[in-house]
């Protein structure tokens, strides 16, 4: 298929904003749907690519210089066409077509009506079509392999039927997170590290699986290692690319109504009071035990405006990444990703959580995880742990992808980390009182005299040491401290609100340095 006759199909709709005419020749070779901001790690060459351009900045500046990076990804891969929702804005930017006629990559506008996955199956039909029409594979073996995907066999008896005519062939089926969902019988393991960079070459070929998805995390690729690269010819490969795709497509069906089902329990841990038999009942209509068993429970956000079912699909692959045992992944009412899993699962997915990040590079992945004792009395408590725990990953490492277990925040400043900023902020303007301002003359004074005396347990001397003062200087301060805000240092409770206010602060003062170690509030008096 070539950018023009997609364009000419009347079913779609498509709207020429701009293409030179020699462009409108170029062969569509596949189709990427993304709304990230630099798309260029996953679009290939010849692709048409779809966006719904969520990724454009709110309100009315930034976007040239927006359009400019995300035109220019799609120009150095070499994508055939970009093609542009107007659902999210109502009509294609401007700015967006003249970038496109600065870097010469065609531009179409998709009516809001039109589903994306129309287009692609209009492209993936097109191909299947033309393919059809040069069959490498025998008559045969085409009706063996449909008949094994109209059974839903799984990846691995597909893979092994297409190449079992071609004696000791070494083939994998890897996810962009380096997960092997299907090898060859014999086939060495490969390991995360080697599997992971294959979509972006390697020794070897390596070809995408069209599956038509919106997300990294759905996409396969057929790897062959360089021993077996050349005893397959490349149109078989193709062929066999698009034999596994529509494997994937039947077990996205699948999936989609385990994820429905995932939804529902979902929906039911995150109300406050329920009934525990509804609860088992959608418990086991996930295909998970009641059998004492341990559980964790994990809570995930994508940190990007447009999540579109990237955190469930991150979450779901480093679930199967586990293969820990039945497990149940969906949304919770709120959009937040969330899983069950067996808990010797945890460490597999904390393992393979970078490199399930890594695939979308834009959209730091945070989380958070909490165990249950087995019953499912304790899965609503243990949700609002991960929930919390997700809060702190959000807090600890906003621009970068983490994975919090809640039982990790066993200190004030690591629990402190799971309470909104908005919170954190209103504490500590509230404790600290006039401290807490930019505009009060010697605030930054008194608050570093304040954490380094707290920090120090209270000691008069080993403070004035510290900050190269008169121990009467440091009297001094502190008294001041404690007429402004209202409280006693040589109280306990009062010094443990202090430091808890230190700890929230996010003002322009910003804390002194300690000494090295952790600092702690004393439970013995001032002195």
């Amino acid at each position: 298929m070539r950018v023009g006759h997609l364009l000419q199909d009347e079913c779609l709709g498509l709207r020429l904003l701009w293409a030179a005419p020699s462009l409108l020749g170029r062969e569509i070779r596949g189709v990427t749907v993304t709304d990230l901001e630099d798309p260029a790690r996953f679009v290939r060459p010849g692709e048409a690519v779809l966006s719904g351009l969520v990724w454009w900045p709110a309100g009315d500046g930034g976007g040239d210089e927006a359009a400019e990076q995300f035109v220019g990804a799609l120009k150095d891969a070499d994508v055939a066409v970009l093609l542009a929702g107007e659902e999210a804005r109502g009509a294609v930017p401007e700015a967006l077509v003249e970038a496109c006629a600065r870097h010469g990559v065609p531009v179409a506008a998709v009516p809001a009506h039109l589903m994306f996955r129309t287009i692609t199956e209009t492209v993936y039909m097109r191909q299947w079509g033309e393919l059809a029409r040069h069959h490498i594979l025998p008559e045969h073996l085409r009706d063996r392999l449909n008949r094994l995907i109209a059974q839903d066999a799984s990846p691995r008896t597909v893979l092994t039927t297409v190449l079992a005519h071609f004696g000791d062939v070494t083939a994998y089926v890897v996810t962009a997170a380096g997960r092997t969902v299907a090898a060859t019988p014999g086939a060495t393991p490969l390991p995360l590290d080697e599997a992971a960079p294959l979509p972006d070459g390697d020794a070897g070929t390596t070809l995408l699986v069209p599956a038509g998805t919106g997300t990294p995390y759905d996409q396969w690729y057929l790897h062959l290692p360089a021993v077996s690269a050349g005893a397959v010819p490349p149109g078989l490969l193709h062929e066999i690319t698009l034999v596994l795709a529509r494997c994937r497509q039947a077990q996205a069906h699948r999936r989609a109504g385990e994820r429905r089902l995932a939804d529902e329990l979902g929906a039911l841990l995150a109300q406050t009071d329920v009934d525990t038999t509804v609860v088992e009942m959608a418990w086991r209509a996930c295909g998970l035990l009641i059998d004492g068993r341990p559980y964790h429970v994990f809570a995930v956000h994508a940190g990007t405006a447009l999540d579109d079912g990237l955190a469930v699909a991150a979450l779901a692959e480093a679930v199967a990444y586990a293969e820990a045992g039945p497990a149940a992944v969906g949304r919770l009412p709120d959009g937040t990703a969330f899983a069950v899993l067996p808990a010797d699962g945890h460490d597999a997915v904390a393992e393979v959580w970078p490199l399930v990040a890594a695939c979308v590079p834009d959209a730091p992945l945070h989380g958070g995880a909490a165990s249950t004792s087995g019953s499912t009395e304790d899965l609503p408590g243990a949700l609002a742990r991960a929930r919390y725990a997700l809060a702190s990953a959000r807090t600890t490492t906003p621009g970068t992808s983490g994975l919090t277990n809640a039982a990790a925040l066993t200190s004030v400043d690591t629990l402190l980390t799971g309470v909104p900023a908005e919170v954190r902020t209103a504490y500590s303007r509230t404790v600290l009182g006039p401290l807490s301002k930019a505009g009060y003359g010697s605030a930054a004074m008194l608050l570093e005299t304040l954490e380094t005396f707290l920090a120090h347990d209270g000691s008069w001397a080993r403070t004035a040491e510290t900050l190269h003062l008169h121990v009467n200087t440091v009297h001094y301060r502190i008294q001041r401290v404690e007429h402004l805000t209202g409280r006693d240092l040589s109280r306990l409770t009062d010094r443990l609100d202090l430091w808890a206010a230190l700890l929230c602060r996010t003002g322009p003062v910003a804390p002194a340095a300690t000494s090295g170690r952790r600092a702690r509030p004393s439970t013995s008096p001032a002195r």
